[in-house]
């Protein structure tokens, strides 16, 4: 492994710059989706810059867990799960719709850790967005490699939400999720394969759509603008399963609870004036 880190770690310093018009019909499909207002032009939905940059991978180059082969961009991991982990995202200013804009994505890190998890390979990208000259969204995302081995996720007790603000992912949310995102990863729709070949009880909700959802909550909180939103995903959410959102004990933060009482995504959000 310590051959194939030095290997993978020659990539760190690698840029990609992809340029595309931000279409507001786009982002309109993004926004319905998460569930949010669908008037993009008048209130953008959390985390409208996910709506685009999308990796246009060709069948011809998913693996078998339907996420895009690596080796291409991202190092070579050999490693064989691939999940989102954590992010940290500035919003200096809005994004300007219909507009042209460059997403500069920077593997800035890559880095190994032997824990009770088994091993891991983390690997950090830097992604900045930019529209006539200005610094628009700047994000630190972390994605997570892991073994095929690793324990078995058990089977989460139904219980009833402990809150008004109860999210109960349903299938046709998480197929909607996956589309305008375009994520291929088999956990979020293919059943057998989540639990036959990763190991986990039902579908699995997106990370990302879950830190979505988190943000819009955090907005209806706090009438004050959101400069930046940091989360961190703890354990796995599922299908048909309510997943609650809440403050958390210091200001600024809140945190998404498994229908156990599990803390799945927490948050950190600084707020403007």
């Amino acid at each position: 492994m310590k051959r194939d880190l030095e290997l993978w770690r020659t990539h760190i310093g690698r840029t990609r710059t992809q340029r595309e018009v931000l279409d507001p019909s786009v982002l309109r499909r993004f926004a319905v989706a998460c569930g949010a207002d669908p008037e993009v032009e008048s209130r953008q939905p959390p985390m409208a810059h996910w709506a685009y940059f999308l990796e246009p991978a060709p069948n011809s180059r998913l693996g078998s867990d339907g996420h895009p082969l690596r080796g291409d961009f991202l190092p070579d991991v050999s490693l064989p799960r691939r999940m989102f982990a954590a992010a940290t995202v500035q919003f200096p200013e809005p994004l300007e719709l219909g507009c042209l804009a460059d997403c500069t994505t920077l593997i800035a890190d890559v880095r190994y850790k032997n824990g009770q998890s088994g091993e891991l390979v983390f690997v950090e990208l830097e992604r900045r967005i930019v529209q006539k000259g200005r610094l628009r969204v700047d994000e630190r995302q972390t994605i997570v490699y892991r073994g095929a081995s690793a324990a078995r996720v058990p089977v989460v007790p139904r219980f009833a939400p402990v809150s008004t603000d109860a999210w109960c992912p349903t299938p046709v949310e998480l197929f909607r999720f996956s589309a305008v995102t375009f994520n291929s990863h088999r956990i979020h729709y293919d059943l057998p394969y989540a639990r036959e070949v990763e190991g986990y009880p039902d579908l699995v909700v997106q990370g990302p759509f879950a830190a979505t959802k988190l943000l819009a909550f955090a907005r209806r909180v706090s009438p004050r603008p959101i400069q930046s939103f940091e989360f961190r995903l703890l354990a796995p959410m599922f299908v048909s399963q309510p997943v609650t959102f809440a403050q958390g004990e210091a200001d600024g933060t809140f945190v998404a609870l498994r229908n156990d009482g599990t803390r799945a995504v927490t948050s950190n959000v600084t707020l403007g004036e």
